[in-house]
């Protein structure tokens, strides 16, 4: 197999990463969207009453959802660059801001959904 196989079989499970990484973000926005409505059943069930942040989760969960949504949307554009590249035998490299971007964006979501966790005791 030569190196230009190898480059687009990589450049396919790198495309397949970001697609599990923005389905994994999508799933997890559905949880966070449908926490309020267990925190609710619970109180009921449990005969206790516990202060929910009304649309709160759900807010939160459509944003991380929809984060998802731009994450496999990003993929896709990627997966489109680097084949391009290879095929021309170029390089394509991330750009710094474009990883800081996204590095920010992951840990913005972990800060908030932290806080939101810790909200709820």
């Amino acid at each position: 197999m030569d190196n230009a196989n190898r480059d687009h079989l990589a450049n396919e499970r790198t495309f397949l990463a970001y697609l599990r990484t923005a389905l994994a973000f999508i799933a997890f926005g559905f949880v966070v969207a449908r926490f309020s409505l267990f925190v609710r059943e619970f109180s009921t069930i449990a005969h206790v009453r516990i202060a929910a942040g009304g649309n709160a989760s759900v807010i939160l969960g459509a944003a991380i959802a929809l984060f998802g949504v731009l994450v496999g949307a990003y993929g896709a554009g990627r997966y489109i660059t680097m084949h391009a590249a290879i095929v021309r035998r170029h390089d394509a490299p991330l750009s710094g801001w474009t990883a800081a971007v996204a590095g920010i964006a992951v840990a913005a979501i972990g800060v908030v959904v932290a806080v939101a966790v810790l909200s709820v005791r």
